[in-house]
């Protein structure tokens, strides 16, 4: 960790001393690390960074990160592994969900005897009744999955528990293990999109929610999964660092729906759990983010409107207008934070950073607090032509202040959020392009600092197309090799505001709440001044 104590400029933030070293962004070169199976189609780094997962042709492959060889392999003819998520469930224990080309979604477990798998969540003979996997996601210690189905022109969200304990003893246990009957997954909720209404909400305040009625049916939902915060009451006790419940918004909603997380499915003839509109909005959710923490969501909204929520005072942190050149298509919360010398100042929330990426193809930082101005600024402008388009914007959680942007012609940049400027480029090898351009295939290995990404050889020119070998490449790039970048990297591996929610109360929240709003009064006054302003300006004209 960084320390700050002592001098002027030892009390600076990681990203503000690392400014003064920015003169021309440094060039960094990705070196080849191995080649890649046919068709790998995704990437995911376990928890703890010890492995690399990787989806292909014929099943996936588990990989050491230190080594990059192969330790383990699960095949299947006339399959493709499109999709897969991967996270530690115990000390020599991983659990990894994938989804192959035909939209079946399976969940594994890898130790060092091997992948073993242990369901299949939507497999079913008649092609025309089979639910179709949108996407599949593991909560972090693997207890539960968010999976998001279809058929036909129905969508729905599951929710499942997985018995881990129960899957790591039966491991141990020769008979089990060698006939494969496992305990089985449990699926603990289904969510349609017309499930949650405003009877949820009592008979005044229904009265002001904006009811979901849109005349085609939703085609997607963004579900993420929430860790305790401080003085929440649900009976469900998560473990700590895991989720204990999960919000999400379907497409065309104006609601963020919220429902806690369960272990043990209804029974036979109750009714589904109803989720509960966590927090209506005046206008329709088009994107979402919830910071690394969980304590804040941020929702970009149809009329240009940013809300973000602070899930520990249980209020908006800020609600304004965001001046963009296009409408949000994606929002990134940044990791930021400065030095934090005790409890108070932990749990105040001070100013949080977003990147927002616009339709357009603009970059557009955003940082807001309570009571303060919201401000934007520009990150990169709006594309000439669609090969600047950005593909990934993504924060990097050991790297504080700072986000990776990676275009469709592929360029990739590090960039420092909090003072808009870019630290370095990072180039690809010579003839090398990333495949696919529009959807680059990496991940970011958080404790070993690498970013693993896929690129694809091209044609090199004097040459014919039939001598050139085109098999896909293993990019990586260690962060912590590089001086421009070493200045950004942090040790620990929470924000503050993590670290120190866990225990409050709803008391403590309360006041946390009211010492915000007497922090931010000079702030929310001059606010209210410059409106008055304005709309003595409308007036007069």
């Amino acid at each position: 960790m960084y320390n700050r104590k002592g001098s002027a400029e030892s009390e600076m933030t990681p990203a503000a001393s690392a400014r003064k070293f920015i003169k021309k962004p440094s060039t960094y070169h990705l070196t080849i690390a191995t080649e890649l199976p046919e068709n790998t189609n995704c990437l995911a780094s376990s928890d703890d960074g010890t492995y690399l997962s990787l989806g292909h042709s014929g099943g996936f492959s588990v990989w050491h990160a230190s080594t990059l060889s192969s330790e383990s392999v699960w095949l299947q003819d006339k399959l493709e592994i499109t999709s897969i998520h991967m996270t530690r469930i115990s000390e020599t224990a991983y659990l990894l969900g994938t989804i192959d080309d035909m939209g079946v979604a399976r969940v594994f477990v890898y130790n060092l005897e091997g992948i073993f798998p242990f369901s299949v969540i939507n497999l079913l003979d008649d092609i025309n009744k089979r639910s179709v996997c949108l996407s599949f996601e593991i909560s972090k210690g693997g207890e539960h999955g968010a999976i998001i189905m279809r058929c036909n022109s129905e969508i729905w969200l599951e929710i499942y528990y997985f018995p881990i304990q129960d899957w790591l003893r039966e491991l141990k246990d020769p008979k089990i293990s060698a006939n494969m009957k496992w305990s089985a997954a449990v699926r603990v909720n289904r969510v349609n999109p017309s499930t949650a209404t405003a009877t949820e909400f009592p008979t005044i305040m229904s009265h002001f929610l904006v009811l979901d009625e849109t005349s085609e049916p939703p085609r997607q939902c963004t579900p993420h999964f929430l860790l305790r915060c401080g003085h929440s009451c649900e009976k469900n006790k998560a473990k700590p660092g895991s989720p204990h419940a999960v919000c999400f918004w379907w497409n065309g909603s104006y609601n963020l729906l919220y429902l806690p997380l369960s272990k043990t499915p209804k029974a036979k003839h109750d009714p589904e759990p109803c989720p509960l509109v966590l927090w209506p909005n005046a206008a329709e959710i088009i994107c979402s983010a919830v910071s690394r923490c969980t304590r804040f969501i941020a929702l970009g909204l149809s009329n240009d409107l940013l809300c973000v929520w602070d899930r520990l005072s249980g209020s908006p942190l800020s609600i304004s207008g965001v001046s963009t050149d296009s409408a949000f298509l994606r929002l990134q919360f940044v990791d930021y934070w400065p030095a934090c010398h005790d409890n108070t100042q932990a749990l105040i929330a001070g100013e949080i950073h977003l990147v927002t990426l616009c339709e357009s193809g603009a970059v557009h930082v955003i940082s807001t607090g309570r009571g303060a101005a919201t401000r934007t600024e520009q990150l990169s402008p709006r594309p000439k032509d669609c090969g600047d388009l950005p593909t990934v914007i993504a924060s990097v959680s050991f790297l504080q202040g700072l986000s990776l942007s990676v275009h469709r012609n592929g360029k990739m940049f590090l960039q420092d959020v909090v003072n808009t400027a870019t630290v370095c480029v990072l180039n690809l090898p010579a003839h090398h392009q990333l495949a696919p351009p529009s959807n680059p295939i990496y991940s970011l290995n958080v404790n070993q600092r690498i970013l693993f990404i896929r690129a694809d050889q091209q044609p090199i020119p004097g040459t014919s197309s039939l001598d050139d070998h085109h098999q896909s490449q293993l990019l990586m790039l260690r962060f912590d090799e590089h001086d421009a970048i070493k200045p950004y990297i942090v040790s620990y591996p929470e924000s503050p505001w993590q670290q120190k929610t866990s225990v409050i109360t709803g008391e403590d929240a309360c006041n946390l709440y009211l010492q915000q709003r007497a922090l931010s009064m000079d702030e929310r006054h001059k606010a209210i001044t410059q409106t008055w302003k304005r709309l003595r300006c409308a007036t007069t004209t």
